[in-house]
């Protein structure tokens, strides 16, 4: 639910009707009193404004934004004007609520209240998430189609170029096997290349089942703590009470494999280095599926955290797409990998990048008992 799709007055009215309502909505919303105050809000907004209610009550609203927020200027044109204003892309983060947050504001009067203004915000990451999920879907498919092309056109004469090498390599000088060798290599560094792209052309459907992610990362912390995170410390922060997940154990871990690798060369050699997995329940987090009205709910949150360096705010946008990587020598497939497989399960991935906090989160459906069929029967 965006903001334009209540008006003001619907929403004036579900503040008026308390707390139990405005609980079901998933978006924060504030009730502004005349003098500034807030006087009421709902579950989503205190967790947004991360304060609880009563700490609220007792302050006006410009006591958690900003000085000059452009918030504080929209609760004034709405009191002028007496009607409703939408504002988009609004940073209204600071120190209390947190820094940045990013949302879109519907500002509405309450009729039988001058001066009372009912606030709802959307928080822009969540769009841009659905946005770069379907970004990384397609550059997934293009992939897919330059897959199937390298695999027949290059894949058959790559072969022959090494066993002309390796034949090469019999009757040559010594000085020169070093060459031939030369060709061996960067031949089979290329087939394998283009092997890991054939995986992107796969398009049979997924074996699916009820996972237990917390064996799947179990599993994973393992590898990681006896190869390549052998020296880091990785801190596990879990939901012991999550549902299953609903997906394919094998690629799960190609998943989180590929995320913790990549945090730990991230932290290189850092003492203080850390990577951090997190799990949680959120609920409230609809996904659309696009050609119907299907809303496909993504309860189960996956984070990989880590303090490393950070990614360039120029490739955030474009981390999930192939070839783009920060590593030298990287072939920048590995997270546009992790995309397609959580896209083709239903799935967000989403990267917040800052200096010593980088999260890549996942959203993700839960597993649904499928429903028993009916025995009644019509007589």
């Amino acid at each position: 639910m965006t903001p334009d799709a209540l008006s003001g007055g619907r929403i004036a009215a579900l503040a008026n009707d308390g707390p139990t309502i405005l609980d079901a909505l998933p978006h924060p919303v504030l009730l502004v009193a005349p003098d500034g105050v807030i006087e009421t809000a709902n579950s989503a907004a205190e967790i947004f404004m991360r304060s609880s209610i009563s700490l609220l009550r007792r302050h006006p609203i410009d006591y958690f934004v900003p000085f000059g927020s452009p918030l504080l200027t929209l609760i004034e044109q709405v009191r002028e004007r007496g009607a409703a204003v939408n504002e988009y892309k609004v940073d209204i983060g600071s120190p209390r609520i947190g820094a940045p947050k990013v949302v879109d504001i519907n500002a509405s009067p309450v009729t039988e209240r001058p001066g009372a203004v009912v606030l709802m915000f959307q928080e822009r990451t969540m769009a841009e998430k659905i946005d770069r999920q379907l970004t990384s879907r397609g550059a997934a498919r293009t992939v897919t189609g330059l897959a199937a092309m390298l695999a027949h056109e290059i894949k058959n004469p790559l072969s022959g170029i090494r066993g002309a090498a390796q034949l090469l390599e019999q009757s040559v000088p010594d000085d020169d096997r070093a060459l031939t060798r030369l060709i061996t290599d960067e031949t089979d560094r290329i087939v394998k290349l283009v092997d890991r792209m054939e995986v992107f052309s796969d398009e049979r459907p997924i074996e699916r089942e009820p996972v237990n992610i917390h064996v799947v990362l179990d599993h994973v912390k393992r590898l990681a703590d006896s190869g390549f995170a052998r020296n880091k410390r990785i801190i596990e922060a879990y939901d012991p009470s999550l549902p299953p997940v609903f997906a394919n154990k094998d690629q799960l871990i190609q998943v989180f494999l590929n995320l913790i690798k990549n945090a730990s060369e991230a932290i290189g050699d850092d003492p203080d280095g850390e990577i951090r997995i997190t799990t949680a329940f959120r609920p409230g987090i609809r996904l659309s599926v696009p050609g119907t009205e299907e809303r496909v709910s993504l309860p189960l949150e996956f984070c990989v955290q880590d303090n490393g360096p950070g990614v360039p705010d120029d490739l955030v946008p474009h981390l999930f797409e192939p070839f783009i990587t920060t590593k030298t020598n990287g072939s920048g497939l590995g997270l546009a990998l992790v995309a397609k497989i959580i896209g083709d399960h239903g799935g967000v991935i989403e990267c917040d990048s800052q200096p010593r906090r980088t999260v890549f989160r996942i959203l993700m459906p839960a597993f649904v008992e499928p429903e028993a069929p009916s025995s009644d029967r019509t007589v």
